[in-house]
């Protein structure tokens, strides 16, 4: 996590100061911790301490440019058209790179003297969340800008994605403040700056895998917030968008602050905040997204985790909007099974859903050309992927009309995606405008021109015609001047004179007798030619020269024209682009459930998890893929205890299947509240609040911390926050310490499961002694993963069974692990000697449930103590805070 920092100062101008070096330093001076890439002609140039930066950054040439202050100058340069790839480099190494550009033709610096310097102004800050080109943005992941924010005791996340358009606002207790930033994955995070003081959002922080941006307190000031965002979206009041929190509004008052910033004044097109409830998602924290591969794996990639498992979406909006679903499982039943209302439709229709996934496959990424338009960073391409969205859209609208039942109709998920798809009268015009005027393979920029079909603009075929058609006009010129003088013209061109007619001196000479209404007007007099013009070929002249650059400014008219239309029907296209999304999800899913031979979970409000032949699927694929088949397990749990046990305690030897067991359960747990179908004959679960998985084991060596005390610290986590509602999996806790010590800590945090929290639990360990809790606690039972050993051979079966494993087989394992047989027979003979004379001190069978004494109840808190802890120094003016201190100073005596 990145602490605020104190940018380098930047140098100030001299009076040997050129006027372009000081237009930098100005520009530098407004963005000091960001990478200025200031425009000079074909390059854009950097100097200074950025020169030396992006040269080691990039591996550029750092070289020297005139003196400040009597030092060389370090300057280094990009060309302008391989800029995109350089600053892609510099973001991705957590830098900000501000883009300072010319806003002038040199030309008409020049009207205003000699040595006038060329306007330049910043006209973006490029970070890490606020990236919409599509070279510099994974077309399949979102890419959000998150804020976070902590009033009056809660907390605040706001979210946008930029390239998309989307805002979410989430309110929530400060415990929870990392499982909430994790569940969205931000590139970059805002932070008020005396955030970094606090330990409980530093760790939000460092989980959430975004680069941490200080922002000054000030901005998130509730009052100016509000101000801000209501600027932002054109409003007078947030009303309309819902009943916000203070700490939200402070939290959407960052992002509107960043984007005002970073965005020079552009206003992007936002969709409305959409804020979720506070029990709305499954909580997850990033320790327990990072053991279970949710979105990616451990090594932090996305090929082997449960998304690209399941992904067989064929849009990137699609994949996005699943990513989104996987990554942020529901609470309510209701809405868990209107999304597997959707999945199970389109599942028994498989040839309306393979037309419906050949439909989508044309379609394009609609949201972020929107989001690029709004923001004039778009091109031509830009509007053939709306154009492309659109028709898509209606042809999709029509494929559900010509396959209707009307009494099978779609369930309401999927038709309300069909409804957002009919566009409104000005989108229907805008999409009849790209298809009559919009070429099939315009170029990726609007500058280069040629994007403009021919007939659509009368007045544009005319201009290319005299750009691309002059030597016909010309000659038919020619031969018309021929015809009415009787003269032998040819018609001739110089950058002096222009076009003009020639003849020989001889053949001229009738022309030179005729008077002033002759329409051949004498130019210029040479040894044996003489040279006329005449008005129509002055006016074509002046037509011809500037035709390319007419054609090219009425493009660009038309080009703008068209993007305006965007920008006012931004809402109704991105909620067409999220229509498409949503039904690529449904058929996506569906086709995976197909594929994996998955089935429809029932998610209801009990304490439940009964799962009957359950596979892990991302394990199962990559068996399949190898030819082996997979091995499926039942598993049942009960958080009231009554149609099975609350903690079960899963035993077995290494390699046997027992941190695969675990985490499939829990994967399970993630697909049917994403409202996905899941791998298994049958699955009944009660809603989960919270998911805990401690599978593995890791260190965090740069913080102090080793596996152990990294073990313990996520261990406490479970223990604070788990609930009955939660589900827990826990993997070998205690292994990390001497026997003894490990055993005794796995033993009491069992018992806090069961009895304090009261959280459906599985449990693995290699301390067999926990199995004795089957007899000791009322709602444990046992499970084993079976292994037998066959002619000296360990053969592992991968099948939970009741009861307790007898032994590990640590040995054989270590044999198959190819550990020398000499050290495996030594280990056989020392674990014999060891298993012979095993004492019998201090049987597990005396020791009492909850052994340890009660801890001492806390003394009563006395009034100062209440009225101490009611105060929130942070939002207290200093008149309020003087008279917070002569009440305390009262109740003292």
């Amino acid at each position: 996590m990145n602490a605020p920092l104190v940018p380098p100062p930047v140098p100030a101008p001299d009076a040997q100061t050129t006027p372009v070096m000081a237009q930098f330093l100005a520009a530098k001076t407004a963005q000091p911790d960001a990478i200025l890439f200031f425009r000079m002609g074909d390059f854009y140039e950097l100097f200074f301490k950025d020169a030396e930066v992006a040269a080691a950054a990039l591996g550029i040439t750092l070289t020297k440019r005139g003196k400040h202050g009597g030092e060389d100058i370090p300057m280094a340069g990009v060309p302008v058209h391989a800029a995109e790839g350089y600053i892609a480099r510099l973001i991705r190494q957590g830098f900000r790179v501000a883009v300072c550009e010319q806003l002038e033709d040199p030309a008409e610096a020049k009207k205003r003297g000699s040595k006038a310097v060329v306007r330049r102004d910043i006209v973006r800050v490029i970070t890490p969340g606020t990236l919409t080109e599509d070279s510099l943005l994974d077309a399949r992941g979102a890419n959000r800008l998150a804020a976070v924010a902590v009033r009056r005791g809660r907390a605040a996340v706001a979210v946008v994605e930029l390239s998309a358009g989307s805002v979410d606002s989430v309110a929530c207790a400060p415990e929870d403040l990392a499982a909430t930033l994790a569940a969205f994955r931000p590139s970059e995070v805002l932070v008020p700056d005396r955030l970094f003081a606090d330990d409980q959002a530093r760790a939000a922080l460092d989980g959430s895998g975004g680069v941490a941006q200080a922002m000054p307190a000030a901005l998130a000031e509730p009052t100016a917030a509000r101000d801000r965002v209501q600027r932002l979206y054109g409003v007078a009041a947030l009303d309309g968008f819902g009943a916000f929190e203070e700490a939200e509004v402070s939290a959407l008052g960052l992002i509107a602050a960043y984007l005002e910033t970073t965005q020079a004044g552009k206003v992007p097109a936002l969709s409305p905040p959409r804020r979720a409830a506070e029990t709305g998602w499954m909580a997850i924290d990033p320790a327990t997204r990072l053991s279970l591969e949710i979105d990616r794996t451990q090594r932090g990639e996305r090929e082997g985790s449960l998304l690209a498992a399941i992904d067989r979406t064929v849009t990137s909006g699609g994949a996005r909007a699943l990513s989104e679903r996987i990554a942020r499982p529901l609470t309510d039943p209701a809405a868990i099974n209107r999304g597997l209302d959707g999945i199970e439709w389109l599942l028994a229709r498989r040839d309306l859903r393979r037309d419906l996934r050949e439909h989508l496959r044309a379609s394009s990424d609609v949201a972020r050309a929107v989001s690029r338009l709004a923001l004039g960073r778009g091109g031509p391409r830009d509007l053939a992927a709306i154009r492309a969205g659109l028709i898509t859209a209606q042809s999709i609208s029509g494929l559900f009309a010509a396959s209707g039942d009307p009494l099978d109709g779609p369930p309401p998920r999927i038709a309300d995606a069909l409804a957002r798809l009919t566009p409104p009268t000005e989108v229907q015009h805008l999409l009849e405008s790209l298809i009559e005027g919009l070429v099939q393979e315009p170029p990726h920029l609007a500058r280069d021109g040629g994007f403009v079909a021919a007939n659509h603009r009368p007045e544009l075929d005319q201009t290319r015609a005299l750009r691309d058609d002059s030597r016909r006009v010309v000659a038919e010129l020619e031969a018309r001047a021929c015809r009415e003088s009787g003269v032998p013209f040819k018609v001739r061109h110089n950058a002096v004179l222009g076009y003009f007619l020639e003849t020989t001196a001889r053949a001229a000479e009738p022309l030179m007798r005729a008077g002033p209404d002759s329409p051949f007007i004498h130019r210029q007099t040479l040894a044996n030619q003489v040279r006329f013009t005449t008005v129509e070929l002055s006016e074509l002249d002046a037509k011809i020269s500037q035709a390319g650059h007419r054609a090219l400014a009425m493009e660009q008219e038309t080009f703008e024209t068209w993007r305006r239309a965007v920008q006012d029907q931004a809402a109704a296209l991105q909620a067409a682009a999220e229509a498409l999304a949503a039904l690529d999800v449904d058929a996506a899913l569906a086709e995976w459930a197909e594929e994996a031979g998955a089935v429809r979970p029932l998610v209801d409000d009990s304490l439940c998890f009964t799962v009957e032949a359950g596979r892990h699927p991302v394990v199962e694929a990559a068996v399949k893929a190898a030819g082996d088949p997979y091995t499926p397990n039942d598993a049942r749990l009960d958080g009231a205890g009554a149609n099975g046990a609350r903690l079960a305690v899963v035993t077995g030897p290494n390699m046997a299947g027992k941190s695969t067991f675990l985490r499939q359960n829990a994967l399970l747990v993630v697909l049917a509240q994403a409202g996905c179908f899941v791998p298994a004959r049958s699955m009944r679960l009660g809603v989960v609040d919270r998911l805990f998985s401690r599978v593995g084991a890791g260190d965090d060596l740069a913080r102090g911390r080793s596996t152990f005390m990294m073990e313990m610290v996520e261990t406490a986590a479970i223990l604070t926050q788990a609930t009955p509602r939660s589900f827990v999996v826990l993997d070998e806790i205690g292994r990390g310490t001497a026997t003894y010590d490990g055993l005794a800590i796995a033993w009491a945090v069992a018992e806090a499961l069961h009895e304090t929290n009261r959280a459906r639990t599985l449990f693995a360990t290699h301390y067999h002694e926990l199995a004795r809790l089957e007899t000791r606690l009322d709602h444990v039972c046992n499970l084993s993963m079976k292994a037998k050993e066959w002619n000296g051979e360990l053969v592992f079966l991968h099948e939970a069974a009741p009861g307790a494993a007898d032994r590990s087989y640590g040995v054989q394992v270590a044999k198959l692990a190819g550990v020398p047989p000499a050290v495996v027979a030594r280990a056989r003979g020392v674990l014999e000697r060891l298993e012979g004379e095993k004492a019998a001190a201090g049987r597990l069978d005396d020791l009492p449930l909850f052994a340890l004494a009660e801890p001492p109840a806390p003394p009563p808190s006395s009034a100062v103590d209440d009225a101490l802890a009611a105060i929130h120094p942070d939002d207290l003016t200093p008149r309020e805070a003087l008279e917070a201190l002569y009440r305390l100073k009262g109740l003292s005596k």
